[in-house]
């Protein structure tokens, strides 16, 4: 038996959730409700509506992705430098929540940043002032970062694991301080990790709808929920797709980031 049959099951897949959903939102978003071709549908991004909703999004994904940069690249060198293989309890414990429903984590916080949750009660309780955690930017941040946390730190960790302790060892004999060591040789080699891990993390924080829905309380409007609100209230499939095609640029650019400084795969969490 040949082989190469083998990927049947995988093609079948792949045409019929990835291929044809893709064809489906090229068509709806450059067409109207008659079928004519038009371009209005993906022009509309210019409204201010859509493009307050657009910069907002692109706002709180950078802010989300620069701060799981900063609490992962330590921690990944941590883990590497303590000699945690990948198969420890250790990264276990980080790769656990991704097998988590993402729904239930979210809700999760929810109860814990609403006006009588969790973190309320517990001011309460020391007699301090109650905060206003839920449906704010700053909570839709935080879900962001809980969730997304892990596709940061797993690629880094892996890239960082490749590093022969040779290297880092002779730019130490040659005087290099550890600030040097870390700009001049940990950094430059862990680049295709980085850009794996920014990348993961930035475009579902740039399309979610959930986690502002949830965590927002529906005030606060991303680019993700006004296309979502296009497809389930509206009944816009047109300008919902339209929407959509602007959002795949940013896809795009990921992916030819990751083909440039990623070309061997070094930054794959699998």
């Amino acid at each position: 038996m040949n082989k190469k049959w083998l990927a049947g099951p995988y093609l079948v897949w792949m045409v019929g959730f990835i291929v044809i959903p893709l064809i489906l939102i090229v068509y709806y978003g450059l067409t109207d409700k008659s079928g004519a071709f038009t371009l209005t549908n993906v022009l509309s991004i210019s409204t201010p509506e859509h493009v307050k909703a657009l910069w907002l999004s692109l706002g709180l994904s950078l802010v989300s992705t620069v701060i799981c940069l900063v609490l992962a690249y330590p921690l990944a060198m941590i883990l590497r430098n303590r000699g945690i293989g990948q198969g420890s309890f250790i990264v276990f414990i980080f790769i656990l929540p991704m097998w988590m429903n993402f729904l239930l984590r979210t809700l999760a916080w929810q109860t814990l940043l609403e006006k009588s949750g969790v973190i309320n009660g517990i001011l309460s309780a020391l007699h301090l002032p109650n905060q206003n955690l839920i449906n704010t930017p700053g909570a839709i941040v935080l879900g962001m970062v809980y969730n997304f946390l892990p596709f940061m730190v797993l690629p880094i960790y892996n890239v960082l694991c490749k590093i022969d302790d040779n290297t880092i060892n002779a730019a130490r004999d040659l005087g290099a301080s550890f600030t040097q060591t870390l700009l001049w040789v940990w950094l430059p080699l862990s680049v295709p990790g980085i850009i794996s891990g920014i990348t993961m993390v930035f475009v579902p924080s740039l399309t979610t709808f959930v986690i502002s829905n949830l965590l927002g309380g529906s005030k606060i409007l991303l680019i993700g929920n006004v296309i979502e609100q296009e497809f389930t209230k509206g009944s816009n499939w047109n300008l919902g797709s339209g929407l959509s095609l602007v959002l795949m640029v940013f896809i795009l650019i990921s992916m030819a980031l990751i083909a440039k400084y990623d070309k061997n795969g070094e930054g794959s969490t699998f």
